[in-house]
């Protein structure tokens, strides 16, 4: 157990240097860091919201929007169904609860006609894994006593939306949120349709709630010709067309009696960036369409020359204007009474696409900068004195091998350190306290092989051979021991959340650095001083 060969020597060494090297960077301001260039270490530990500051917010997803669009689209399909391909005289409502459909069929012989083909056309089986293998279907078709056709999503599949739904906002608004240039935000699903967001060290709270609380569904369409802007404010509206209000700081401003046909929808939309008009310097957002976009909104310009078109983002009226020739291009740009930092966000909204349904700030929460550092120092100086007291009690203990366990301790420090420099992590408080019960965990390991070296010695064994025991014996007690503990921090990662996980990373990687330099560097510095000269005791 004390022999190591050239190369496990020059590994241990090198592994020690590795950690001191890319620890570095956190010796130093971030600002200094930035300077330095591939391949020289430059990255730092991140610092989570509990430490730098930073917003928190708890959204909560409306599932009832899921289901009135749901219903909508199959009220579509029950129109395309019966009358546009059986020419099947129907009228389907949606009844007050807004949670099923009921159809009533305009002539009685063709009741069961029309019940089959819903059945047959409407209704499919579910592909879900949460079903555990268990037969859904996405819909229910029954007819009622009264002679109608009653239409239910059922749970499982409104489930199985929601859930796709909470993926896709989720994505949505990490695209959002990185591209304010944020580092390391969290956004994570809680519960059954609510998303978690912390966003450290952002400054505007309120403009990160202005960003994520937007659907940012974007349409263009054409303004109804036989109405101008402002005409029809409260009459009524033709049935294929539509009113929608241009506002002003919050404040209705301009009526547009717009055509629900869709020119261009915002899936079509591949590229949105702030600009200013080179004529009038005003802030604009450019615009740029996939070929499918450009090819649609091509003809749709070509056909309406000299027309009124409207561009609306989540049913608002954000800019309007004449159509003055065709626009071939597939790209243009939007201008109207904005701000910079409006276009900005715009900008990000269109770019990131459209989230699946509206989600409101149930919870928020903003920590300060200097409540962060308060937290960063107290953290810093229960470590630092955790650390102290535990090197003063071990060389005390142990002597000359306390001091080698305590350069085995601080080396541990390091590399852990190092670790969560390379793998990005971001220490929270918690994280702090896994450090902290690592220090203890660290000298564990040495205390548990010293003492085994003393009971050697008192056996009557040589120094060398009493070493040798030691480590060899100590070997399974040390390695169960941390193994049961990291099985719990895996367990605490991947079940908890938020703060859990930041103290399940630090531990779990705190166990292995401690095994690692326990039986590795601790072992080499014994080797070291037991074969400089021949001991006949050891200072234990």
């Amino acid at each position: 157990m004390l022999y190591f060969s050239k190369w496990k020597t020059i590994s241990i060494i090198a592994a020690a240097l590795f950690g001191i090297l890319y620890a570095a960077p956190n010796l130093f301001s971030k600002k200094s860091v930035e300077g330095i260039n591939d391949p020289l270490p430059n990255r730092q530990v991140k610092l989570g919201l509990d430490l730098q500051g930073g917003s928190h917010l708890l959204l909560e997803m409306d599932t009832s929007f899921i289901v009135k669009t749901w219903l909508n689209s199959i009220r579509s399909d029950i129109s395309e169904t019966l009358w546009k391909k059986n020419k099947i005289e129907h009228v389907a409502k949606t009844n007050i609860s807004g949670k099923e459909i009921l159809v009533r069929i305009g002539k009685g012989s063709e009741q069961a006609k029309a019940l089959a083909l819903l059945q047959k056309n409407l209704v499919v089986d579910l592909n879900n894994s949460i079903m555990g293998g268990v037969s859904a279907k996405n819909l229910t078709v029954v007819e009622t006593a009264d002679k109608q056709i009653k239409i239910n999503i059922t749970k499982p599949a409104l489930l199985q939306r929601v859930n796709k739904a909470l993926g896709f906002a989720i994505e949505t608004l990490g695209r959002r949120i990185n591209a304010l240039g944020t580092t390391e935000p969290t956004i994570q699903r809680q519960g059954k349709n609510r998303i978690l967001v912390q966003v450290p060290g952002l400054k505007d709270p309120e403009e990160l709630k202005k960003l994520i609380s937007k659907t940012g569904s974007l349409t263009f369409q054409m303004v109804d010709p036989s109405f101008g802007p402002n005409e029809n404010k409260s009459g009524r509206v033709p049935f294929l067309s539509e009113r929608v209000w241009e506002y002003q700081d919050g404040i209705k401003t301009t009526a547009y009696i717009l055509k629900k046909k869709v020119i261009v929808g915002g899936t079509d939309l591949v590229d949105a960036q702030p600009s200013f008009d080179p004529r009038t310097n005003q802030p604009v957002i450019t615009f740029r369409f996939n070929g499918h976009g450009a090819k649609s909104f091509g003809q749709a310009t070509s056909k309406n020359v000299g027309r009124l078109f409207a561009i609306v983002l989540d049913n608002k009226v954000i800019s309007a204007a004449t159509i003055q020739e065709p626009i071939l291009t597939g790209s243009g740009q939007i201008s109207g009474s904005f701000s910079s930092k409006e276009t900005t966000r715009m900008s990000i909204l269109l770019r990131s696409g459209a989230l699946p349904a509206p989600l409101q700030v149930v919870e928020e929460r903003t920590v300060g900068a200097s409540l962060g550092k308060d937290a960063v120092a107290a953290g810093f100086m229960a470590s630092m004195l955790g650390l102290v007291v535990v090197i003063a009690l071990v060389f005390v203990s142990y002597g000359t091998f306390g001091l080698f366990a305590n350069v085995a301790l601080v080396v541990n420090m390091i590399l852990l350190m190092a670790i969560l420099s390379i793998l990005q992590a971001t220490l929270t408080l918690p994280g702090i306290a896994g450090i902290v019960l690592t220090v203890g965990m660290a000298v564990d390991a040495n205390v548990l092989i010293y003492e085994r070296i003393r009971e050697e010695i008192r056996n009557g064994k040589p120094v060398i051979n009493a070493i040798d025991a030691g480590y060899r014996r100590a070997f399974g007690t040390i390695v169960d021991a941390n193994i049961t503990t990291f099985i719990a921090a895996v367990i605490l990662f991947f079940m908890g959340s938020g703060p859990v996980k930041g103290f399940a990373v630090t531990l779990s990687i705190g166990i292995i650095t401690s095994v690692f330099t326990a039986f590795t560097l601790t072992r080499l510095i014994v080797s070291w001083w037991a074969k400089r000269e021949k001991h006949t005791e050891i200072p234990i």
